[in-house]
Order: C-alpha cells, then sequence, then structure tokens
C-alpha cells in the first residue's frame, strides 16, 4: 500500500471533476431507480474533495456543491416558503461543506491512513445530526434514501438508512490506501459490482412466515368536506367489501371524528384509523390520529411527535404507544413522523409488527416532493423488517410489505384514489444496527470538530518567536 498518493492536493481541474461528479451523480442516483449505485460515485467523489489545501476553500466548494444538489431536488420548498427557500437550501447544502472542512482538517492532521479510519464516522456522525438531532433536522436527501426502490441493499446490511453511508463511505475510504492505479480499479469494479447486484430481481427474503395478516383499504382526500366523507367512504367498502380496516389521511377533519363517521363504523362494522385534532384549551390542539372501532368507540389515539417546523400543526406527542389490534401490535406514525428514524424506533423497541401512517402532503406542493416522500416508506420497511400502510390527502399512497416491496399505490394527484391489500404481520420488527452506531458517531464526531477547532484556534495564536526557529550556534 502507499497513502502518500491519497493525500496528494487536487489542482483547480480536478476538484471541477471531481465537483461536477459529486452533482451529477447524486442527481442521477435520485432520479433513476437503476442509477441508485452511482450514489456511491457522489461519496468517492467527496472523498476525494478531502485533499484540498485549504479548510475554507473546502468548506465553499461543499456548500456549493450542496446547493446544486438540494435546490433542484427541493424546488418544492419555494412553492410552500417562497424567499425564505433560498435560506433553507442554503442550511441544509451548509453541513456538506461542514463534512469536507472537517474531512480536509481530519486528513490533513492526521494523514492518509487514519483519515480512512475516521471519514466513516465523521460522514455518518453528520448525517445522523443534521437528520435526527438538531432544531431543523431534515431527513430526507440522505444516502440511504437513493436505494428506497432497491430494498435488498437495505436488508442485506442490516445498517439502517445512515449505516448504507457508513458502509458505502468505509469501502471508498479503504479502497483508497491501495496504489492509486490499483484504488482505481478496485474502485471501478465494486462500484459496477453494486450496480449489478443492485439492478438484479428482487429476492423473497421474508425469513419469518406472517402470523395474521388484515384486509386493509385507504382512499385520498385532500381536506374533504366533513358531510361528503361517509359517501366516499360507502363507495370504498363497495369497491372492497373484505376490508377490515379503512385509514384515511392526516387533518381528514379539522376537528375530533365526527358522531356520524362513528355511526357509519357501527353500521358497517369496520375498524377505521383517520387523523383529525385533538382539541385543548386556549385555541391548542394535537393533531391526532383515531382509531374507531366497529361499536363506534374511540378505542386509540397517537399524536404526532414531531410537528413540522414553521407550521401551524399542533403540540408534539406527549408520549408514543402501539394499538394492541386484533391482528397484531400496531404503531401509527402521523406523516412526517415517519421521516424521523427515532420516532420509529421507539414503536420496534416497543414491539410494532405493522405501521400505518396517516398522511398530509398537499397537492399544491407538487409531484416531485410526493415522489421524494414516497422513498420514505419503503426505506422504513426494509429497515425494521415490517409492513408499512401509508394513506396520503393527495398521493403517494402505499402498501408495503415487511421487505421494503410495494405491493400497491395511489398516484398523485388522485383525488378519492383509492387503494388495497392484505397487510401481513409477522414477528416484530427488528432495530437496525445503526441504531446504536449512528449516535456514538455523531458524538465522535462533535469531539473530533472541538478539537480540530481548538487545535487551529491555538495555532493562529501562537506567539510569534515560538514560529521563529532558533539559529544554531
Amino acid at each position: 500500500m502507499n497513502p502518500s498518493n491519497s493525500c496528494e492536493e487536487l489542482n483547480w481541474k480536478q476538484t471541477i471533476l471531481y465537483s461536477f461528479g459529486a452533482i451529477s451523480s447524486f442527481h442521477l442516483a435520485y432520479t433513476f431507480s437503476q442509477c441508485s449505485f452511482l450514489i456511491a460515485v457522489f461519496l468517492f467523489c467527496l472523498f476525494r474533495l478531502a485533499n484540498l489545501n485549504t479548510s475554507r476553500k473546502a468548506f465553499y466548494i461543499g456548500s456549493a456543491i450542496g446547493m446544486a444538489i438540494y435546490a433542484p431536488q427541493l424546488g418544492f420548498f419555494w412553492n410552500i416558503f417562497k424567499g425564505a427557500a433560498i435560506a433553507l437550501w442554503a442550511i441544509i447544502a451548509f453541513w456538506l461543506g461542514l463534512f469536507l472542512l472537517l474531512s480536509q482538517a481530519t486528513r490533513k492532521r492526521f494523514g492518509a491512513k487514519k483519515f480512512a479510519l475516521i471519514v466513516p464516522f465523521l460522514w455518518l456522525g453528520l448525517e445522523y445530526f443534521r437528520s435526527e438531532l438538531y432544531y431543523l433536522r431534515f431527513s430526507w436527501m440522505n444516502v440511504g434514501y437513493a436505494f428506497s426502490a432497491s430494498p435488498k441493499m437495505i436488508q442485506f446490511s442490516c445498517l439502517g438508512i445512515y449505516g448504507i453511508g457508513f458502509l458505502l463511505m468505509g469501502i471508498i475510504a479503504a479502497l483508497s490506501l491501495f496504489r492509486r492505479k490499483l484504488s482505481c480499479a478496485l474502485t471501478t469494479v465494486f462500484i459496477a459490482v453494486l450496480g449489478i447486484v443492485l439492478n438484479l430481481p428482487s429476492l423473497n427474503l421474508n425469513s419469518t412466515p406472517p402470523t395474521r395478516a388484515v384486509a386493509v383499504a385507504g382512499v385520498q382526500m385532500e381536506f374533504p368536506p366533513e358531510a361528503g366523507v361517509t359517501f366516499v367512504l360507502d363507495r370504498l367498502i363497495k369497491k372492497f367489501p373484505k376490508t377490515e380496516l379503512v385509514v384515511l389521511s392526516e387533518y381528514t377533519f379539522d376537528g375530533p371524528i365526527p358522531e356520524k363517521v362513528k355511526a357509519w363504523c357501527r353500521k358497517n362494522q369496520k375498524y377505521l384509523i383517520a387523523g383529525g385534532k385533538q382539541l385543548l384549551p386556549q385555541d391548542k390542539y394535537y393533531n391526532t390520529a383515531f382509531v374507531i372501532d366497529p361499536n363506534g368507540e374511540i378505542i386509540f389515539r397517537q399524536v404526532k411527535s414531531v410537528p413540522i417546523q414553521f407550521f401551524k400543526d399542533g403540540l408534539p406527542a406527549p408520549e408514543q404507544k402501539l394499538w394492541d389490534s386484533p391482528w397484531g401490535k400496531i404503531g401509527i406514525c402521523i406523516c412526517y413522523d415517519l421521516s424521523y428514524r427515532r420516532v420509529v424506533d421507539e414503536l420496534v423497541r416497543q414491539g410494532a409488527q405493522a405501521i400505518i401512517v396517516p398522511t398530509m402532503d398537499v397537492v399544491d406542493w407538487g409531484k416531485h416532493q410526493h415522489e421524494l416522500h414516497a422513498r420514505v416508506a419503503p426505506t422504513r420497511a426494509a429497515e425494521y423488517g415490517v409492513p408499512i400502510f401509508r394513506v396520503c390527502s393527495s398521493g403517494i399512497s402505499q402498501l408495503i410489505n415487511a421487505q421494503g416491496e410495494v405491493e400497491a399505490s395511489a398516484l398523485f394527484p388522485g383525488d378519492e384514489a383509492m387503494l388495497d391489500g392484505t397487510m401481513r404481520l409477522s414477528g416484530r420488527g427488528n432495530l437496525p444496527l445503526d441504531y446504536w452506531l449512528a449516535p456514538f458517531a455523531s458524538i465522535f464526531t462533535g469531539i473530533l470538530a472541538l478539537w480540530l477547532g481548538l487545535a487551529s484556534f491555538k495555532k493562529k495564536n501562537k506567539p510569534l518567536h515560538e514560529n521563529i526557529p532558533a539559529i544554531p550556534a
């Protein structure tokens, strides 16, 4: 091995090449499911950009790459936030700039071998922190979501969505330690093999046979008039008469469940999960998913754990519990809750065998927003090994099996579009390995960043006479 090659500083042509490679490979991986393996090229380019000659340049280039990636992919922010979208894009891009800054400083301080060992933890720690731990947490556009159409990648690794990035960055870093030509050849082979494997036909990876099954159905309605909901429900069960559990979207009702809907459940002997509001004093409320049984009684409710920032979305849930349904233990995530691993981790830790997700995706947010949001549920199902039934206000609703495969869907915008299927429950889900690894990586990264910052500060403030070499006698 000859690690010195990996420490050569980049010239401007190489910098442009790797920057363009990072941007183009990310967009291709997120645009075409057959190209999801190119997310490894994205990580490879970032790894190489750690060879920039200054941390300041690394930060600016990383931030520029982030803007070139996130602004087009998250263009719907403009529809929602208008001019403030620019600030949000910049905040997300900041984390990519911070990664390159810390990577450059780490490589320069410790050398190629130690950097190759540290960089997977650095990537994992920053990705997990910006996705799960701080106020503007936002998990979309992570490396793991690129494999939402290839759930076998997530299942085989057992690492989870954040652990996938750790694994790929670790392999790229390890291959960099060989001599340059051999390193390039091995990296090319690795990415090619990854592409072939991910595009092979799907295999049934479920080793645990289902123990119970429930016939589910849902219908997409965005802010429907209260009087018209039961009319649509009548059409739903007429189309799918064997349905046992009906699911409606988040905010189907702008208040508690109407008595007319409870009467519908009694009349038709159906279970129903629907989104509404649990009203509180002083004009406050909980964004709540209510479970109504065939007797027309509310037997369970779950409040949204993570209300969306900058929206009037209710107060956060005081607790998370499972619905002990006739078919097994079912967890409920309301819309954006499913985007947060820490929310789903708790449900799976309690023994969830399936997850129901009432979701509000406003039609005005656009098709691409709905497509990006639809990546979350297949990824979660594959991570934990539990089926998920997600019903949205305007698409893209999904029934997903425990292997992460979409068995039924209702597309965007699909007003009053319906879907049904059988949700098969087996044993409880499993927590992925990054449940433990990711928090450790975030702590490690924080300590590393603090140490590098203090070292840089001491160097800049070192007395001038200490930098003058001694004159030999």
